[in-house]
């Protein structure tokens, strides 16, 4: 009986090889994006979910009075916190951004390296989190000046010797120091959002000698926030109540009432939040995650209905089968079987259609999304059991309404030709077609709005020129008692450049992060509470207004004299627009008259700066203080806009004349703010994508309905022909019914496609308007692609010999 059910399936696949192309075809497509985005979707629901403790780890977090959170936490919270509360297993401190510096071999005159993904750690950094060791033993890292390396920066600066006992020299804002090579460990993995190709023992910043003079970097201090803190937490602590008990512990030892709250997140949630609703700081996006979901369920979906709606149309041509067959005593049983083993199939055949796309397109997909991803990824979560089953699902659902339509027709109907009268399938294949076109255009309409918002985000004026300014990082080896002359002296050669227009030099950098963020700022008018606010502090040179073009809106900008003063000595700052608001001033001229205070000192404001994008458009403005001082941690350059690599190569050879042992590390302004809407620009290739891709299902599936339509009606097209029907006549006449399907899937999707893009944009600070063309061109073009696949069957039909037409019936 099976054999017989197969060749039967077999037969009628080869009877009908436009149908079957067709439903193969796109169910395979269907599925394979399906699989595709299932392993995106896998993997970022991964992260972090490998550590052996992680139920019951947990990341602290500082929240200020207006709900913005940040990672970093003074250091000596963690042991505090150890010593007074016994519902703490274990504690892991990290600080990456102020371990970042120049890194070479001790002794040998190989290139040294700027090295930023690098990190101090804790001496039990390798036993708290699961990162394996190949070489080493994790308790080394409990020792001053021991440094493990990832596998692949033990092979970059040792080759193939053995690393083990080598030593490494770290420069960075704490002098230059030797570090020994106690472990090696393999390179951690893309699922974790704890990534570092060296780590550096903590313990080393222990000793105050250490520090060369930054004490704010004392492991115990309570005062500057730079360290990122994990606890583990015993079994059956809950988390949000002993969030509590920590805050209590930061207002009884704190000097300053900031109204900071400690806040603990899961480890499994640092990367994706728990909902939606959830206001953690995360490291991914789970709206996008779950946006990416949808679309692959909906691609699916298109590829099924486009299934169901072949079927169905293809229902009236084996009508006669099933009546035969139920007169000579076929049960419905027999058929629901017979059909339903025809479906599963195509299901099977497309599956297997579907793995050689997937394998096929797996390298442009990783190259979309920049990361490498495989069939491995999606057995790193319970994903792939969900994704599984929904193609089970999916596959006897639409197979088994098949079945069952055909199996229930009524053999004296069928056999007398009465079935064809009945038009409860006609009006389901219109319901699906417009469901797949509506489905169509909310992607089309998201891709534009997407791509628009990209656009307005790097065409939008920033407040600043960012054009052909480079940005040289500072020097980190050589920082002696020559070094100030030395820097003054390549400074003054900078400007003899007939290529170079203006430099500056700056602690911070526009389309990077700020010196720091701190509260405490007042002025007479302030109002309780004004001194929790916080701030962002910017340290700059004299020149980094008149280089970057930022614009004064009142008062006058730092002199030479007051950049060269120590930090303490200092009385004089200027502010931004949005600072100057924040502070409660009516305008910049009142500010300008008016000290403010920050803690105990009083400060002059001298100038106020008009507001500018410092971080990209994605943020609202912060807030910012501008503090004078001739900090090198970086050189802005601007020059001239022709001839880059060789004004780049010239500007190499000058910086390692003066700054020889420093590797010269560049980046241009302009590439540097396109990078902060990198994630963007992913999603919206992403998006292209499986537009076109859905579209293209779905013009199959109206391809193989228009084949049917001109088919079935290929005896009235032969009529009118003779009684003097023109070619545009039948054309319109076939392509009206699927236009008219189309015109009500844009009036249902646009409503759709208005509110989701619309939630999408409430994330941007500077964020386009949705425009009606928008809606319009996405309908115009959904009308284009469908009168383009129905007009090939239509101009076949309506060039066929009438005669050839009428014979055929």
């Amino acid at each position: 009986m099976l054999q017989n059910y197969l060749k039967i399936a077999f037969r009628n696949l080869l009877r009908n090889k436009v149908y079957s192309f067709i439903n193969i075809t796109g169910l395979a497509m269907g599925i394979a994006a399906f699989l595709l985005i299932l392993q995106y979707v896998s993997h970022e629901k991964s992260f972090n979910q490998f550590h052996a403790n992680a139920p019951s780890m947990y990341r602290l977090l500082n929240e200020d009075v207006k709900g913005g959170m940040w990672s970093e936490v003074e250091p000596g919270w963690a042991t505090r916190a150890k010593q007074r509360f016994p519902e703490i297993k274990d504690y892991c401190r990290f600080a990456d951004g102020m371990a970042q510096g120049i890194v070479r071999r001790e002794g040998a005159k190989t290139e040294a390296f700027r090295e930023t993904n690098i990190s101090y750690a804790e001496g039990n950094f390798f036993s708290f989190f699961n990162f394996p060791l190949t070489a080493g033993s994790p308790k080394a890292l409990e020792k001053s000046n021991v440094v493990f390396l990832s596998a692949s920066y033990a092979q970059k600066y040792f080759g193939t010797e053995n690393p083990l006992g080598k030593v490494l020299m770290l420069s960075n804002q704490f002098d230059t120091n030797p570090f020994t090579v106690e472990g090696v460990y393999a390179d951690m993995p893309t699922n974790s959002d704890i990534r570092y190709d060296m780590v550096f023992s903590l313990e080393t910043l222990r000793n105050p000698a250490n520090l060369h003079g930054n004490d704010w970097a004392n492991l115990e201090n309570l005062d500057n926030q730079y360290i990122n803190t994990f606890f583990q937490l015993n079994n059956n602590v809950l988390s949000s109540a002993f969030e509590k008990k920590l805050t209590a512990l930061r207002n009884e030892l704190s000097k300053e009432n900031d109204g900071v709250k400690f806040r603990l997140v899961p480890l499994k949630n640092v990367h994706l939040a728990a909902s939606l609703s959830d206001t953690y700081l995360t490291q991914g996006n789970l709206k996008y995650v779950y946006m990416l979901g949808g679309i692959a369920f909906l691609i699916l979906v298109i590829g099924w209905f486009n299934y169901v709606n072949l079927s169905t149309a293809q229902s009236l041509k084996r009508a006669n089968e099933v009546g035969v067959r139920k007169v000579v005593g076929a049960t419905q049983s027999h058929l629901v079987r017979q059909f339903l083993g025809e479906s599963l199939l195509v299901n099977l055949l497309s599956f297997g259609l579907a793995l050689l796309i997937v394998v096929l397109l797996q390298p442009f997909f990783n190259e979309l999304i920049g990361t490498p991803l495989s069939f491995a990824s999606l057995g790193a979560t319970s994903v792939w059991a969900w994704g599984l089953g929904i193609l089970l699902f999916g596959s006897l659902l639409s197979g088994g309404y098949t079945a069952f339509l055909l199996s229930s027709y009524n053999p004296i109907k069928t056999l007398k030709g009465q079935l064809a009268k009945t038009s409860g399938g006609g009006l389901l294949r219109k319901s699906l077609v417009v469901f797949q076109f509506a489905i169509s255009v909310c992607l089309v309409v998201t891709t534009l709005v997407i791509y628009r918002q990209l656009h307005h985000m790097q065409t939008q004026s920033l407040g600043l020129n960012p054009q052909q300014l480079l940005v040289v990082r500072g020097p980190e080896v050589g920082k002696d008692a020559t070094y100030k002359v030395r820097q003054t002296t390549f400074q003054n050669e900078l400007m003899q450049q007939t290529f170079v227009k203006d430099y500056a030099t700056s602690g911070a950098v526009p389309s990077g992060w700020y010196n720091f963020a701190t509260a405490g700022f007042t002025q007479p008018k302030s109002k309780p509470g004004d001194e929790l606010i916080s701030y962002s502090f910017a340290i700059i040179g004299d020149r980094f207004l008149k280089t970057y073009q930022i614009d004064l809106k009142a008062g006058r900008n730092f002199t030479p004299a007051e950049c060269d003063v120590d930090w303490n000595q200092n009385s004089k700052v200027l502010l931004n627009e949005r600072a100057v608001e924040l502070l409660g001033f009516a305008n910049a001229e009142e500010a300008l008259r008016t000290k403010i205070k920050w803690d105990e000192r009083y400060l002059d404001v001298i100038g106020v700066v008009k507001n500018y994008h410092h971080t990209g458009l994605k943020r609202t403005i912060d807030p910012i203080i501008f503090y004078p001082q001739n900090n090198s941690t970086y050189f802005t350059i601007r020059l001239t806009a022709d001839r880059m690599p060789e004004k780049i190569a010239a500007l190499d050879k000058l910086y390692k004349t003066y700054f020889p042992g420093n590797p010269f590390d560049y980046s241009f302004v302009d590439d540097n703010y396109n990078k902060l809407y990198v994630s963007e620009q992913q999603y919206s290739r992403m998006f292209t994508t499986a537009s076109l891709w859905a579209i293209f299902i779905a013009c199959l599936g109206l391809f193989g309905l228009a084949t049917f339509t001109v088919e079935s009606r290929t005896k009235e097209i032969g009529i009118r022909k003779v009684l003097g029907a023109s070619v545009l006549g039948i054309m319109a006449l076939l392509s009206k019914d699927f236009l008219k399907l189309v015109l009500i899937a844009i009036l249902i999707a646009s409503p759709i496609a208005w509110y989701l893009t619309e939630q999408w944009l409430k994330d941007f600070a500077s964020r386009i308007a949705l425009s009606w063309w928008l809606f319009a061109v996405a309908g115009l073009l959904a009308i284009v692609i469908a009168l383009l696949t129905v007009g090939f069957q239509a101009v076949k039909a309506a060039l066929m010999n009438p005669v050839k037409s009428l014979k055929t019936e």
